[in-house]
């Protein structure tokens, strides 16, 4: 199937979540075959890979999302360039956030929400404390919370981790911290995740088939 086919599959199983394209593995030209196909959000996880598929393609109106972990290191090279980050999890890259960030930067906050130690993100019990420590910080926007399941076919297993995330969302915007979009959902997962109450889901593969 085409990278058309596919997007226009996919859109027939959501319904009003966002479709971030995670374009890690292709290039420029399967990115412009995405945008003609109706897909303007771009999730990218490598600073250097970033800014150059972003030179290549300064001629499509996109909204460019980072993806990835984000090293303290590389913020500067990166963070005036993109619009969303999907993976704010510590207070060292809020920090430098803060410090070479020109204007407020959409961020969801990545919460470990699997049972894979390798996967990042702050424990739930953390995440209201850490979205009061950076009150403060004017150039954070907190939108809403990432989180990654386990990689795993154990369907009820992955629609518990979910919702775990959901329900973390849904006691913070009783608190009064605002409305919490959901990052959540790749290939192997997002009907699940969608079911669950995503506004965001992160897709490759399914998007690009056998060109990847």
């Amino acid at each position: 199937m085409s990278i058309a086919s596919n997007v226009a599959d996919v859109r027939q199983r959501l319904s009003v979540q966002t479709i971030v394209a995670a374009t890690k593995y292709v290039g420029a030209t399967q990115m412009r075959e995405l945008f003609q196909a109706g897909i303007r959000d771009f999730g990218e996880n490598r600073v250097k890979d970033f800014l150059e598929k972003k030179a290549e393609l300064s001629d499509l109106e996109v909204t460019w999302h980072f993806i990835g972990h984000l090293q303290s290191n590389k913020v500067k090279q990166v963070i005036n360039e993109i619009d969303v980050l999907h993976s704010l999890d510590r207070m060292s890259l809020a920090d430098e956030i803060q410090k070479y960030r020109q204007t407020p930067l959409p961020c969801f906050l990545e919460v470990h929400i699997s049972d894979e130690d390798s996967k990042a993100g702050l424990p739930i019990s953390e995440v209201r404390n850490f979205v009061l420590k950076i009150a403060n910080h004017d150039k954070i926007q907190v939108i809403g919370l990432m989180g990654m399941a386990s990689l795993s076919f154990d369907e009820e297993l992955l629609r518990r981790q979910f919702q775990s995330l959901k329900q973390l969302a849904n006691e913070l915007e009783r608190n009064g911290l605002g409305k919490m979009y959901l990052s959540m959902g790749m290939s192997n997962d997002f009907e699940i995740a969608a079911s669950v109450g995503a506004t965001h889901v992160r897709l490759g593969s399914i998007l690009f088939g056998n060109e990847v």
